[in-house]
């Protein structure tokens, strides 16, 4: 089986070599990431500057780009032979309800679906069981090669409690969740008077009722929840097409 592993919180995070030492037991694995955290960068690509990289080892790449950077050169350039899949993570925190909108780890999941590779995102709700995580990965992977996933064609996002894997209180198929609006920027001043602005933390739980990713993790469980990259809302169609014939504006 070859994997194709990558991550937003850079090339020498705990997460991403943990995930890359216990998947390597399914298989040839290959890392490329970004040379430097890179959380929050969303689908962001390089377009105004070409990419450097710093190969690490024959299977080990460092890529001085984003997270979606990465898997593109990956999937187009680096890479031979196409993976079996993709694996982003294993992410250094959450990626719960409206976090999936700004997470790398996800997005550099979404590209790999973009170019036709079964993709799965991870993260761990913590800092600490970098390999609960992995095992949880592993154990869905050899589930996929049993029964490919190939009718559901979406993008799987995994969060993982951050306890030991015996701890682990079950797994859940969910739906995302949602935050209330983020609170205030924090507002300080440099050395010379100037403002400066940082972001504040994401928000509380608006919905964490039974069913979503946050309750599952509430309650011990491994969230599994299939994304998908459509984001038409197909249920207002009819009604927008109504509100632009009946207003006229002359």
């Amino acid at each position: 089986m070859r994997i194709l592993i990558s991550n937003d919180d850079g090339i020498f995070a705990e997460g991403i070599n943990t995930l890359a030492k216990v998947l390597s037991e399914l298989g040839e694995v290959t890392v490329v990431a970004p040379d430097r955290n890179r959380s929050g960068a969303s689908n962001s690509l390089t377009i105004d500057y070409p990419l450097r990289i710093r190969q690490q080892s024959d299977n080990k790449v460092a890529v001085q780009g984003t997270p979606v950077d990465c898997v593109h050169f990956a999937l187009t350039e680096w890479l031979d032979v196409q993976p079996d899949i993709v694996v982003t993570g294993i992410n250094h925190g959450a990626n719960l309800g409206d976090d999936v909108l700004y997470s790398g780890t996800v997005a550099a999941a979404t590209d790999g679906y973009f170019l036709g590779i079964p993709a799965i995102a991870v993260s761990l709700v913590g800092a600490t069981h970098f390999e609960t995580a992995a095992q949880v990965v592993k154990i869905l992977i050899e589930k996929m090669v049993i029964q490919p996933l190939v009718s559901t064609h979406k993008i799987i996002n995994v969060n993982v409690p951050d306890v030991a894997f015996e701890q682990l209180k079950g797994w859940k198929i969910t739906r995302l969740g949602a935050r209330h609006r983020a609170v205030s920027m924090i507002k300080e001043t440099d050395p010379r008077g100037n403002p400066l602005y940082w972001l504040g933390p994401p928000g509380e739980t608006q919905d964490a009722a039974e069913g979503t990713d946050f309750f599952a993790i509430e309650h011990g469980e491994v969230s599994i929840t299939p994304l998908q990259v459509d984001l038409t809302a197909h249920d207002a169609i009819a009604g927008l097409e109504s509100w632009m014939h009946a207003v006229e504006i002359r």
